[in-house]
């Protein structure tokens, strides 16, 4: 599928008129509209917020499971060894 065969929807949102400017000025840095800069914001906001709900998820499943790190396993790794 190319990029232009991917189903769009339009969003719209508020921010402040100081964001707006900013984001323009990287947009005219770029040589990019100001939607591809926002789809690449989104992008990465996206992609850090899913890999935390995972790891935290992933994170519970270990804890209902009972696998802990030993204290040992914590404090080596706390001092960095």
């Amino acid at each position: 599928m190319t990029t232009a065969e991917i189903e769009k929807d339009t969003v719209t949102f508020r921010i402040p008129t100081k964001k707006r400017t900013e984001l323009d000025r990287v947009a005219e840095e770029l040589l990019r509209d100001r939607s591809f800069v926002l789809n690449e914001a989104v992008n990465a906001y996206l992609d850090t917020k899913l890999w935390q709900i995972d790891h935290i998820e992933n994170g519970l499943k270990d804890a209902k499971a009972d696998r802990f790190a030993s204290t040992r396993d914590v404090k080596r790794a706390y001092n960095g060894q």
